[in-house]
């Protein structure tokens, strides 16, 4: 199972990098993260949990290779999650999606929730960052810290 689930995180290599070519453009916003990916104790669990947390903040599904997933905005997935295959027990990841208004990051919290999720903080101001940082915080299925966050006044 693990060479298998190796095989396909290499063809999910070579299928971000023929996206990246065919999409590539100069970035004048400042992004530095092109995509990140976790591994995860069950992915069909997880894939769920994404699925419907993401949708509220624009992302969904746009590679599907079984074990392996990749989410973003179409045709780019910029973030994946696949089986737990390296590593000895759990370390935490924090995971910021960006929200495009505060709405979207209640529709968010409010899917986590009912998708079982563990509430960290539900959405509010966090001023201590900046005066409109407005963030939502849950646990996903494997225990990362989820957040979907806006920037933008009300």
């Amino acid at each position: 199972m693990e060479v298998l689930a190796a095989g396909v995180m290499r063809m999910a290599g070579r299928a971000i990098n023929e996206l990246v070519a065919m999409t590539a453009v100069q970035r004048k916003d400042g992004v530095m993260i092109d995509h990140l990916a976790i591994q995860c104790a069950d992915v069909t669990v997880s894939a769920a949990f994404y699925d419907a947390v993401l949708a509220p903040v624009g992302g969904q599904r746009v590679m599907d290779f079984g074990n392996v997933v990749g989410f973003g905005v179409p045709p780019r997935p910029e973030f994946w999650i696949g089986p737990l295959t390296t590593g000895d027990g759990f370390r935490e990841s924090h995971i910021a999606f960006v929200a495009p208004d505060r709405a979207a990051v209640r529709a968010f919290f409010q899917a986590a929730v009912d998708a079982g999720a563990d509430v960290l903080h539900e959405p509010r101001l966090w001023p201590e960052y900046h005066p409109s940082y407005y963030g939502a915080f849950v646990r996903d299925p494997d225990g990362n810290n989820v957040e979907a966050v806006c920037h933008a006044e009300e």
